[in-house]
């Protein structure tokens, strides 16, 4: 993955409704990010055009009204991601464990800024 600040949009897959988006930050190995009610650390590994990782999603802020984020619960949330990517650009699918229910979920990532 190459270094950088990335819009990310998040689709639900296998059947279950959701969407959601944010900025992630992808720089030697680590990732953070986050959103208005969560927040993204993790690492990485790259080979090639592809990369994989593992990310916790944790809750900086409670959701209002009938907001509801994606992996968003009290808990922390792991999540194991696998992409591919461009100099601009980058997909990932990942599963996400949450409770004890599996989400499987999309994302395409833009670059929005080169970080060095």
């Amino acid at each position: 993955m190459k270094n950088g600040l990335y819009s990310i949009h998040v689709t639900l897959l296998d059947g279950r409704v959701g969407k959601g988006s944010g900025v992630i930050l992808f720089r030697n190995g680590q990732v953070l990010g986050g959103d208005a009610y969560l927040y993204y650390t993790g690492s990485y590994t790259v080979k090639g055009n592809t990369f994989k990782g593992e990310v916790l999603v944790q809750r900086h802020t409670t959701p209002r009204d009938n907001d509801n984020p994606l992996f968003g619960g009290p808990a922390p949330v792991g999540i194991g991601v696998t992409g591919t990517f461009t100099d601009t650009q980058a997909t990932m699918t990942g599963t996400a464990l949450v409770g004890k229910a599996s989400q499987i979920f999309s994302a395409t990532l833009r670059k929005l800024a080169d970080i060095d």
